[in-house]
Order: C-alpha cells, then sequence, then structure tokens
C-alpha cells in the first residue's frame, strides 16, 4: 500500500463505502467507515433541516472525531494501511452548507479546535460523479430520509467540495465515475489499484484508464 493513509470522498451516493471497502479488502488495511445510521438527528434533519442541523453536525463531528482520534492511537494499524470514506474536512463543508451564519462561526471555532489533533490523509480519492447518476444510487439504496434530496443540494455539496480540493495543497486523485465501473468490473477496479501505487505531488490529479 503505497499511501499509508487513503481517504475516499465524493458527493452522497457517490460509492465512497464501496470503493472503500473493495480497498480495505485488497490491502488487507484497517476500514474506517462513517458510522451516519447512529446519528439520531439525521431523519428528521432531512424533514426540517433548519430546526437539526446544528445538533445533526455536531453528532456527526464528535463521532468522526471519536473514530479518527482511535484510529491515531493505534499506530500499529499504519502499518497495514488505512482506508476510510470520510475526511474529517467534510463536518465543515456540510456544516457551511446547512447552518445559519451565528451557528456556523460557533461551529467553525470548534472544527478549529479539534483538526489539528487529527492525521490527514496521504492521498485523498474523490469520486467526480453527475447528479443523475446520484440520484440513481441514492434511489437504489432506498435509505427512506434520503428519497427526497434535492438536485440543488446534491450541487451545493460537490461545489465545496471542488472549492475546498482547489484551495488546498492536498494530494488528490479526481476519478470521473462516468468511465469507470469498480463495482462490477474487476478489471476497473484493479486500474484503480494500480493508480493508487504511483506518486503524486501535492495537487489535484485526474484518474485514467490508460495510465497517463
Amino acid at each position: 500500500m503505497h499511501y499509508p493513509f487513503i481517504t475516499i470522498e465524493g458527493n452522497i451516493g457517490a460509492g465512497k463505502t464501496t470503493l472503500s471497502q473493495k480497498l480495505a479488502a485488497h490491502y488487507n488495511a484497517k476500514l474506517i467507515l462513517e458510522e451516519f445510521a447512529d446519528n439520531p438527528f439525521l431523519p428528521n434533519f432531512y424533514k426540517d433541516p433548519a430546526q437539526y442541523a446544528f445538533p445533526l453536525e455536531l453528532f456527526f463531528m464528535a463521532e468522526r472525531y471519536k473514530q479518527l482520534k482511535e484510529m491515531l492511537v493505534a499506530q500499529d494499524l499504519f502499518t497495514a494501511g488505512v482506508v476510510s470514506d470520510y475526511l474529517f474536512i467534510k463536518s465543515l463543508l456540510f456544516a457551511k452548507i446547512n447552518l445559519s451564519g451565528d451557528e456556523y462561526s460557533l461551529y467553525q471555532k470548534l472544527f478549529d479546535i479539534i483538526n489539528p489533533q487529527l492525521k490527514q490523509p496521504d492521498l485523498l480519492v474523490y469520486l467526480n460523479s453527475p447528479i443523475e447518476q446520484l440520484q440513481r444510487n441514492i434511489h437504489k439504496r432506498n435509505r427512506s430520509y434520503e428519497q427526497n434530496i434535492a438536485d440543488q443540494y446534491l450541487e451545493k455539496v460537490h461545489g465545496m467540495y471542488m472549492q475546498y480540493i482547489k484551495q488546498h495543497p492536498v494530494r488528490t486523485l479526481i476519478i470521473d465515475t462516468t468511465q469507470v465501473d469498480f463495482v462490477q468490473s474487476e478489471q476497473d477496479f484493479l486500474a484503480i489499484v494500480a493508480a493508487l501505487e504511483k506518486d503524486y505531488e501535492p495537487g489535484i490529479h485526474y484518474f485514467s484508464q490508460d495510465g497517463q
């Protein structure tokens, strides 16, 4: 495993968890998955975002911090590698979309205290998917509270990720999910694995099937 700590990110329904699971199995690496189902505010948030956004985002940030902090304590895990299906900064990105001005200011202060304590990934893999594909995947996995997510919300999420990636010197590999099927095609999955074994400078890079 060329990069000891790989994070898979992308919009809602992009396939982050699926790719993370496949990579962790391939590398025999430690797998860290976001425990979104344990967030008691999530179903109500989609019904009434204004009322439930702040406790929703606080809960997510606390759970993500707990998971990643525990990973850091177990340093021996990095001998086998770690694959995560979320980036801690997503707490701040989603908060910026969902919270009001005063709530976001408070949230950002808490985030700025916590974030420096966590190890950042050696490589960020961003799954870039069109809205139509995201909606198909969301409907296919059939989580009741997700079925009415608006296209506009998904567009905002994508915009926030792109803004972060462009403005920060993160070593990032962007994968166009319309050009690769890592679920059904073993060849496509192994092409991604091969791309993860290359040396990348900090900045944005794009996955290509031909290896260029």
